[in-house]
């Protein structure tokens, strides 16, 4: 068999990185070895290291992608944002949705190296970024769809689930309604204006 073009090598890397970050996000980094994504690629397992020198690397390079995607896949507005952020179905489908949420607790352990590490924090930035307005980081609304998001799915499967998204939509949408009445001390922290970002859409492909 003849040499793989530098074309294919390149489509060959893109399809590594596109299913380590859906394979991570649904399993977790610990979860997922380098065998585990390519066999789900259909590439042989050495072929990995023609395209990265470690598992780390790879790591580092999924969560980079996986924060562009959501970028690339944002509702219009944020009510629509909150709705399918705070929703079941992307509770119940993690392989394709926020990246902040999925790769949390995996970074906190320092699994991925630094490397990993800066990658994840320019992305929750860029999240919080686009939630408030003139580029302001909205850091209340994006640790309470964060934090709701890993506590529905630490509990799915129960009623607690179910109200822990419905109560952080609640409260988000009361702390956008109280700011534009001018009830808050206050500017920019519940991001009210229609530019969002980071957010996943609905279903399990979309960034939701």
């Amino acid at each position: 068999m003849g040499r793989v073009s530098q074309a294919q090598a390149a489509q060959n890397r893109e399809r590594i990185v596109a299913t380590a970050a859906r394979m991570f996000r649904e399993r977790g980094i610990a979860g997922v070895s380098v065998a585990d994504v390519m066999a789900e690629t259909g590439l042989t397992h050495g072929g990995f290291y023609k395209h990265f020198a470690s598992k780390d690397a790879l790591v580092a390079e999924a969560v980079g992608r996986a924060f562009r995607e959501q970028a690339g896949a944002l509702p219009d507005g944020r009510e629509a944002l909150l709705d399918a952020y705070l929703s079941p179905d992307h509770r119940d489908h993690p392989g394709g949705g926020c990246p902040s949420a999925g790769f949390g607790g995996d970074v906190a352990r320092a699994i991925g190296g630094g490397g990993t590490r800066a990658a994840y924090a320019k992305g929750v930035e860029g999240f919080a970024t686009h939630l408030g307005p003139g580029g302001e980081p909205d850091l209340a609304a994006l640790s309470t769809m964060v934090g709701a998001m890993i506590l529905a799915r630490a509990t799915a499967g129960t009623d607690l689930s179910d109200r822990i998204l419905y109560a952080a939509r609640a409260a988000l949408a009361a702390l956008a309604e109280t700011s534009k009445t001018g009830k808050t001390g206050k500017t920019g922290e519940t991001g009210e204006t229609g530019e969002t970002g980071f957010s996943p859409a609905e279903g399990p492909a979309a960034a939701a």
